[in-house]
């Protein structure tokens, strides 16, 4: 009977770490989104089009990313993470390979509603697959698990870069989309066989003892009632500004630096790629240590260590610390990412993750729109970035603000339970 037993651990540990290898395999997919700039200039050469007409369909992508991601997170718990990771590698697979045939045709609706819309869509369904899931696999590791598959997300594009060159110095751009398409929706249909949600019975003893509490709020709630409460609002905001201020000064990272430090073109490429081992890290680090410390608190920090780094771009101007600083700043915005799964999954239970999640992520597609236009807009207006970093300080400052009073929120609530 020991020995049924000991072995039937193993297999439920193997089992759960299989389920979050697919997720990360997943997303490592999904995430050469993140690579669209290696692709710009061979468009434009290809086409003709203009660079900023190029960069839109980018945009366009990750609009609809965030807005499908709320309908798509119910579709998740209706019926299940391999289904909708299914439905997630046609549509991404599609607009990959149909992105390949806009070019060839020189026809920019189509890479639009290609790449912007059908690739989108792919993305926002992709993204909520197996997040969600993970959490429920790894209930006394929520933060590890999510940051491992969401690092598997912004480390894409370390991966898609050189080898999209590589294709498209071989095999010529319009067949690289082509290639990509078909390669995505293979390994992407594969991995999404293996995300299933855990049966009861899957998960070994000790980790379900360890997950007993079922909330922050002692309360298993649906989607529908999460948004309504103020806890939502809350964290919804905060993902608001975080993702506003990282995507923000991630998207004029390099001329930025060269505008207020010494920093010359070149040295500058080289701090974008740096920023984006730690956008990447600090997904897995901050998720990590949030197991540790709790969700309310790590948020708590990122926000106060956003404030002081972007202090420090507006005194300093040394390239060291300025990069520094930058680096910092890009893993509070990656740890964004990968800390909310799991702070949704705290305060309303799993019940409804995926749903809860896809609904926080509209937050991703209205910052994606107002961090960019933001900075831009005041640089053309004043033609400096120091005004829009003092707005960043403020609207952080606000974030911090509501991160500590849900902080204090959750000591008074449990104070009153235990009285």
């Amino acid at each position: 009977m020991f020995v049924f037993r000991k072995g039937y651990l193993v297999v439920s540990s193997f089992k759960r770490y299989g389920v979050a290898l697919a997720g990360v395999v997943f997303h490592l997919m999904i995430g050469g989104v993140y690579a669209w700039s290696v692709f710009t200039k061979p468009i434009v050469r290809e086409t003709g089009w203009r660079e900023s007409s190029v960069a839109f369909a980018f945009s366009l992508a990750i609009f609809f990313l965030g807005m499908s991601a709320a309908f798509m997170g119910q579709l998740v718990e209706k019926f299940g993470p391999s289904t909708v990771g299914t439905i997630s590698s046609i549509f991404y697979g599609t607009g990959i390979a149909l992105t390949g045939l806009a070019i060839h045709n020189r026809q920019l609706w189509l890479l639009y509603l290609a790449y912007g819309v059908i690739g989108g869509l792919g993305l926002g369904s992709g993204y909520v697959t197996p997040v969600s899931t993970i959490v429920r696999w790894f209930p006394d590791k929520r933060g590890l698990a999510t940051g491992l598959a969401i690092m598997g997300f912004g480390f894409a594009a370390l991966l898609t870069g050189p080898v999209a060159l590589r294709l498209i110095l071989t095999i010529g751009l319009v067949r690289t989309f082509y290639a990509l398409g078909l390669f995505y929706f293979t390994v992407m249909i594969i991995a999404a066989q293996f995300i299933k949600k855990p049966h009861p019975h899957e998960l070994p003893t000790v980790i379900a003892q360890n997950a007993a509490r079922i909330s922050l709020t002692n309360q298993e709630m649906t989607a529908s009632q999460a948004v309504r409460t103020r806890w939502f609002a809350c964290l919804w905001f905060m993902f608001f500004i975080n993702i506003t201020t990282g995507i923000g000064l991630v998207s004029v990272a390099s001329p930025m630096a060269q505008n207020m430090t010494t920093m010359t073109p070149a040295t500058a490429a080289v701090m974008v790629g740096i920023i984006g081992l730690f956008n990447g890290f600090g997904r897995l680090a901050w998720a990590t240590l949030s197991d540790y410390i709790g969700r309310p608190l790590t948020y708590s920090l990122i926000f106060v260590l956003d404030v002081v780094m972007l202090l420090i771009l507006i005194i300093f101007k040394q390239p060291f610390i300025f990069a520094l600083a930058l680096c910092l700043l890009m893993s509070c915005y990656g740890a964004g990412f990968s800390v909310i799964p799991a702070y949704l999954g705290d305060v309303f239970s799993t019940k409804e993750l995926g749903a809860i999640h896809g609904y926080v992520l509209t937050a991703w597609a209205a910052a994606g729109m107002v961090g960019p236009l933001l900075l831009s807009w005041t640089h053309q207006v004043l033609h400096n970035y120091y005004v829009t970093l003092v707005a960043f300080i403020i609207i952080d400052l606000l974030a911090m603000i509501v991160s500590l009073r849900i902080q204090k929120g959750f000591v008074t609530h449990h104070l009153t339970e235990s009285a």
